[in-house]
């Protein structure tokens, strides 16, 4: 009895005070007060999905040069390395290049500030600052000073897409591209080589 009360005579009350409440835009001026939404994603996005790119954006997060991935203005190509290709590097970015055998120790402050410069240089031979790049044959140089690449054709494999068919410094292949709002995203099958 209880149910059909309610049912009855309290949902048409409910009913009609939650129409009460409510407005009905009239002016399209209201309407420009709506955030803006993007289509796209930024760089920073796109690294935090690509799950087979862990490595390489936990490196880029401890540098500077990662606020780049968030800036919508930077417009800058990213050749990012898998997982596996960093694994298979015989020293890690972090670790710097092989030490040298003149005895020399350095104290742990010493290895941080070396092992975060390296890790810095690492990253920045990764990033090219222009975005969209021509992938035809063509040396780019890197934020990396001193540092460019290079973009090869390989002959072949005419039904896949243009970046699939180009190589990186001869031999780092292009798995994926991927826009960004500000930028492109190339994942690869190996690293820029630094040393």
């Amino acid at each position: 009895m209880r149910g059909l009360f309610f049912s009855l005579f309290v949902l048409p009350l409910l009913a009609a005070a939650s129409f009460e409440g409510q407005t009905v835009l009239s002016d399209i001026d209201d309407m420009a007060e709506a955030p803006i939404v993007q289509t796209q994603p930024r760089l920073a996005d796109l690294l935090t999905i690509e799950s087979s790119a862990s490595i390489f954006y936990s490196y880029a997060r401890e540098v500077e040069l990662s606020e780049l991935f968030n800036e919508e203005s930077a417009r800058v190509t990213l050749l990012v390395p898998t997982n596996k290709a960093v694994m298979a590097l015989a020293r890690k970015p972090h670790q710097g290049p092989a030490p040298l055998e003149d005895g020399r120790v350095i104290s742990e402050q010493e290895y941080d500030a070396l092992s975060k410069e390296n890790v810095q240089r690492w990253i920045s031979a990764h990033i090219i600052p222009e975005s969209p790049i021509d992938l035809e044959s063509r040396s780019y140089d890197t934020l990396l000073p001193g540092k460019s690449v290079e973009f090869q054709r390989i002959e072949g494999h005419s039904d896949r897409p243009d970046w699939a068919r180009i190589v990186v410094d001869g031999e780092i292949h292009i798995l994926r591209e991927t826009e960004a709002i500000n930028g492109v995203l190339y994942l690869i099958d190996g690293t820029v080589k630094i040393d």
